[in-house]
């Protein structure tokens, strides 16, 4: 027992400095927006006491709602839309083989520019006056991606999953590699051919690293900030005003800093129900194949 002890001091004492990291740049900034979501407050004057009299109000604007709205539709197509492109690149590049390395990195690259920079890109490269259109010639590009309220939610999505793709590759290359090669040999032994090998083993094998790139996407969904602000502004219109850009212009926009720390702590609120939720369903599927395997 005294040896247990004595293990478990130091490893206590080296988590200190990210506990105290955690705290001050985490969770009191997060106990600020929370006493703030209970305050009148225009960013300027003296906050004053309002209860959760914010909550109507965010809750009761159809500005919000919609915000709401498209944030689960950017959300719902993120996950379509990168899951299975991450998942075959995942896997192309786990495999041994020429030039697997140089394509690799080939597929990072979008994840080493900031949102930022990729988001002034794609405007650039979307202008229909100067953009791809016109320099490559091809009048179906010739049309304003940017400002058609029936493309740009898709177009948006498009430039998210550009960048973020190669990460969630890197998760499922890393749990392809993990899989063991005795059960492909296995299989092929048996007759089992590609498509039946991909669904009998490399699915079945990939689901924990499938429940977590779906947790980082999902709750990924609920911070697009810079890649929308810079893009689109979240126009044309409210088209592309998802939450977190509503949060925005809420606080910053429209002086109300009450009401956008309010949007702040539903944002918080349903992240943390969808990383619980996987969580949940991945211990779930845990114990179930535990109860199976006995």
């Amino acid at each position: 027992m005294s040896t247990v002890s004595e293990r478990r001091g130091p490893t206590l004492l080296m988590a200190v400095p990210a506990l105290v990291f955690f705290t001050v740049f985490a969770l009191a900034p997060l106990a600020g927006v929370a006493v703030l979501s209970l305050m009148r407050w225009d960013g300027l004057g003296t906050p004053s006491w309002a209860g959760l009299a914010n909550w109507p109000e965010v809750l009761g604007d159809p500005v919000t709602h919609e915000a709401i709205w498209l944030s689960v539709k950017v959300m719902i197509l993120s996950w379509v839309v990168q899951t299975p492109f991450a998942l075959l690149l995942g896997l192309l590049t786990a495999r041994r083989g020429r030039y697997r390395e140089v394509l690799g990195v080939l597929y990072f690259l979008p994840l080493l520019l900031s949102s930022a920079a990729i988001a002034i890109a794609f405007k650039a490269l979307l202008d229909p006056n100067f953009g791809m259109s016109q320099a490559l010639h091809i009048a179906a590009l010739s049309q304003d991606w940017l400002g058609n309220p029936d493309l740009v939610l898709f177009v948006v999505v498009f430039v998210i999953a550009w960048q973020f793709i190669p990460f969630h590759t890197l998760l499922y290359q890393a749990g392809a590699r993990q899989i063991p090669a005795v059960l492909y040999e296995a299989a092929a032994i048996d007759g089992a051919g590609p498509l039946r090998q991909f669904f009998s083993i490399t699915l079945p094998q990939l689901r924990y690293t499938i429940i977590t790139s779906s947790t980082l996407m999902l709750v990924g969904s609920l911070t697009y900030f810079d890649i929308v602000f810079v893009l689109t502004g979240g126009g044309p219109g409210n088209a592309t005003r998802l939450l977190p850009l509503d949060m925005y212009l809420t606080g910053f926009s429209n002086n109300d800093m009450g009401r956008a720390s309010t949007i702040a702590v539903l944002l918080v609120v349903v992240g943390v129900a969808l990383s619980l939720g996987l969580s949940r369903l991945a211990r779930f599927d845990r114990g179930s194949q535990q109860e199976g395997m006995g």
